[in-house]
């Protein structure tokens, strides 16, 4: 396996009688469940009349300079380290009692290569070893039962395949990996914005990549896919007067930007080069080591994406910043006394809004959950402009431009909320705005109670949580 690009069809024996192979620090943690190991052994049992069966890919990067030949996995963690659990929960509690002498031998075989990697191999993850802990105990458990032949070992171990690809050039490896994944396999959006960020890493920042993506893969994929959905993906969008409905693999260019070590001298990079490797000076200083303070790159919401290690700081940065403000908002309602949102006390009229929205009886609908979408990111939008300057007037202004959306229709789809977006683009406004008061100063009509259509089948107008603080606030008459 010595060229730039090595294609193999392995085995599952083929695969793990590599004795190389090393899982890399920047690697996402090991997330496959009791639900996977079922879903396979689902597979070998109906499929165990078949000459042949392909449990999908595995792709290795393999260091040119690298005189022991490891193989790090790029991708196909997940299914390698389910193969490994399983050959050697067998050996664990079948190879002393298997009939079958071929079986025997290749076992044994396998055993010094898989008892090598599962020695050697650390997990920094907690994840990681609580879902290889689980798994393993279920891997015994099946193929200790009667119900898994000699046959379906032998299926595993030789009619089983996988189609292994090896890559000497770490960069070509992660492009490979992201075109792949990009052609029609089901990975989430950030799983492929991770693989082509990390191929945009510079050269001389091989070192920092376990570091620069810790925090991204401590976080649950879901946490992840809500930040760049429900959050990052719409204000940039909208903030450019676009639809944002759905963010999918075919929207990730929107997170794609300029790599610093190839794009040219223009004009328009100079600001962005110039805070980069100003960041990277300040923190370097050997006054760091004394005072300990560090700066943080400033990003905004809008601003062109940098590839590689930046991107993964960005992530981090609004993970943390957009967690903190939702939790702000959703504040206990049970004390009276006032927010705080960004070190920032709230007004009276802006802690009822948010006290409000916490508390209404129709929050959980699906309609309410859309529009209090479009006021959080408006909010977070606007924070990450103007911090925490004039916020209190900045959460009235945000309730009464989404929440007349909600007053005057009596169904809210999605499609209603992005066209109301598009047509009262709020996210326009701030991200022209020179000082808050260009938001605050933006006028929003009263509305009359004849078009009040949330509550027509109900009739129930006078007990709305929502239109109480809008009479209260003077828009609605």
């Amino acid at each position: 396996m010595k060229h730039a690009l090595d294609k193999t069809v392995m085995s599952v024996k083929g695969l793990l009688s590599l004795t190389d192979i090393t899982i890399p620090a920047y690697q996402r943690p090991y997330k496959w469940t009791v639900k996977n190991i079922s879903e396979l052994f689902a597979d070998i049992n109906s499929h165990l009349d078949k000459s042949a069966y392909r449990l999908g890919s595995v792709v290795f990067h393999q260091p040119e300079s690298n005189e022991e030949h490891r193989l790090d996995i790029v991708d196909g963690q997940q299914r390698t380290l389910t193969l490994m659990l399983a050959v050697w929960a067998i050996i664990e509690t079948r190879l002393a009692e298997l009939e079958r002498q071929d079986l025997q031998e290749a076992l044994t075989q396998l055993k010094p290569s898989v008892e090598g990697f599962m020695g050697r191999q650390r997990f920094a993850s907690q994840v990681s070893e609580y879902n290889l802990y689980q798994n393993y105990q279920e891997l015994k458990r099946r193929v200790s039962h009667r119900e898994f032949s000699e046959q379906h070992i032998d299926f595993l171990l030789n009619r089983c395949q996988l189609v292994v690809f090896v890559l000497t050039d770490l960069s070509e490896a992660f492009q490979f990996f992201d075109s792949q994944n990009a052609r029609g396999r089901d990975l989430d959006p950030h799983d492929l914005l991770k693989a082509f960020h990390l191929r945009e890493f510079a050269s001389h920042e091989v070192e920092l990549k376990a570091a620069s993506v810790a925090h991204w893969e401590g976080l649950p994929s879901d946490d992840l896919a809500n930040l760049f959905a429900a959050y990052l993906y719409r204000v940039r969008q909208w903030s450019q007067g676009n639809s944002a409905r759905f963010f999918g693999k075919d929207e990730v260019g929107m997170f794609k930007g300029i790599n610093l070590d190839q794009i040219g001298q223009f004009p328009y990079v100079e600001s962005l080069r110039m805070a980069h490797h100003f960041v990277d000076d300040y923190n370097n200083q050997y006054q760091r080591k004394i005072d300990g303070q560090k700066m943080r790159f400033p990003f905004h919401l809008d601003q062109m994406i940098i590839n590689g290690r930046r991107f993964f700081e960005m992530a981090e940065h609004y993970q943390q910043q957009v967690s903190a403000i939702i939790a702000s908002e959703h504040a206990s309602t049970h004390t009276q006394k006032p927010l705080m949102i960004q070190g920032v006390i709230l007004g009276e009229m802006a802690t009822q809004i948010l006290r409000t929205l916490n508390s209404y009886r129709n929050r959980y609908r699906t309609g309410d959950q859309y529009i209090r979408t479009m006021f959080d990111c408006a909010l977070i939008f606007y924070i990450d402009k103007f911090g925490g300057q004039s916020l209190s007037a900045a959460i009235e202004k945000s309730f009464i431009w989404a929440y007349r959306c909600r007053i005057r229709q009596q169904v809210v789809q999605l499609a209603t909320m992005d066209k109301y977006v598009l047509d009262n683009n709020l996210f326009r406004v701030i991200k022209e705005a020179r000082v808050p008061g260009d938001v605050l100063s933006i006028p929003l009509l009263t509305i009359r109670a004849s078009e009040n259509n949330n509550n027509r089948r109900t009739g129930n107008y006078e007990q709305d949580e929502l239109v109480r603080l809008f009479k209260e606030m003077n828009y609605y008459e």
